[in-house]
Parts: C-alpha cells; sequence; structure tokens
C-alpha cells in the first residue's frame, strides 16, 4: 500500500497535470487560432498586410519564452525550487545575528 507522503506526491502530480491540460491545450489553441487568423488576412487581402507585424511578433515573442524556459531547465532551475527561499532566509538570520551581536557591543 502507498504509504502518505507517496500518495500525496502522486495526487499532486495529478492535479497539477491536470490543471496544466486545461490551461495550457485552450490557450494554445487560441494562440495557434490567431495565428492561423493573420495568416490568412495576409494572404486574403492586399491591404492586410499590417497583420504581418502583430504575426512575427507573436512568433518572436514565443520563441524568446521557450528559449528562456529551455535554458531555465538546462540550468536546474526546476531541480530544487525551494534552495533560493532557504538561501534567503540564512542570509535574513545571518543578518539579524550581526545586527544583534552590534547591538550587545
Amino acid at each position: 500500500m502507498n504509504s502518505p507522503p507517496a500518495n500525496r506526491q502522486r495526487t499532486m502530480l495529478i492535479v497539477t497535470a491536470v490543471l496544466a491540460v486545461l490551461i495550457l491545450v485552450p490557450s494554445g489553441v487560441g494562440f495557434v487560432n490567431k495565428l492561423f487568423e493573420f495568416y490568412g488576412v495576409i494572404k486574403g487581402e492586399a491591404s492586410g498586410a499590417f497583420a504581418f507585424t502583430p504575426l512575427v511578433n507573436y512568433l518572436l515573442a514565443s520563441l524568446g519564452f521557450l528559449c528562456l524556459m529551455l535554458w531555465a531547465i538546462g540550468q536546474g532551475m526546476f531541480h530544487d525550487i525551494e534552495r533560493p527561499k532557504r538561501t534567503m532566509l540564512e542570509t535574513e538570520r545571518m543578518l539579524d545575528e550581526q545586527r544583534t551581536s552590534e547591538v550587545n557591543s
């Protein structure tokens, strides 16, 4: 039988996956649909060339965010997401100790 922590981890994984699908799939469909609409405007009308700029803007922004996410994954930034919190708390504790020792001196 699964232990409570393992059960909780599995539940969290399932909830995260379901929320990711519920949020990312409609967002992705809407984004791709908007790109196809812009492309249709560009190809359909001579005056539709104005849509080229937002299309390129969307593509470049998306590519930039994708590269940023891949870089963060490559740097291991998602391995220990609690480390910055612990570092900040340790630094704060150290600074508090320094202030206390300065006041008592």
